[in-house]
């Protein structure tokens, strides 16, 4: 279950895993996006918050997930990825290869500061 939330008049969506991701949660953050990105050209920002990130419910979750990337990297100004587990802090480095969105990690605790990070883009 992927929990998200639109502030819709600053274009951040915030993002929250809570179990695996299943394929149709990319279709709703899809639906939830695409407007906003349609009137306005790109959307500020995602922040994910993740204590651990819960990998997919199936391959297919999975290819959809790269499928919604792929859509949607060129769209996005900043990714903030909140967040203290280990392998989630290394993953800025990682998605700056694949994504042309800046993206930048925050502790858990600096969670305010990732959105006044997202607000300045």
């Amino acid at each position: 279950m992927l929990q998200h939330e639109l502030i819709d008049d600053e274009s951040i969506l915030v993002i929250a895993p809570h179990a695996a991701l299943t394929s149709e949660d990319f279709k709703a953050l899809a639906a939830e996006i695409d407007p906003v990105i349609e009137r306005s050209g790109k959307l500020r920002g995602i922040m994910i918050e993740a204590q651990a990130f819960p990998g997919w419910d199936n391959f297919s979750a999975l290819t959809d997930h790269l499928r919604f990337v792929r859509d949607h990297h060129r769209l996005i100004r900043r990714l903030a990825l909140v967040s203290d587990s280990p392998v989630l802090a290394f993953l800025p480095r990682f998605a700056s290869h694949f994504v042309s969105a800046e993206v930048k990690h925050f502790a858990w605790a600096e969670r305010a500061s990732a959105l006044d990070w997202l607000r300045e883009a």
